[in-house]
């Protein structure tokens, strides 16, 4: 069976498309060192490593 060339038009597909848009990230606020960071993401303050709120890497270990 012959198909249409073209289901829908390029006007519709993008108009379609365009309610389509990336979300602001969710950012948060440390509350023991006060830095602002995107959630669930590590996160450096100073030379030092943390996520979750826990020291992951100190800086001085990183170094080595």
């Amino acid at each position: 069976m012959p198909n249409p060339k073209r289901r829908f038009s390029k006007m519709r597909t993008a108009s379609r498309r365009s309610t389509k848009v990336a979300g602001v990230p969710t950012l948060s606020k440390d509350p023991g060192t006060g830095e602002i960071h995107l959630r669930h993401r590590a996160y450096k303050v100073g030379e030092d490593l943390y996520y979750n709120g826990k020291l992951v890497v100190s800086g001085s270990e990183a170094v080595e």
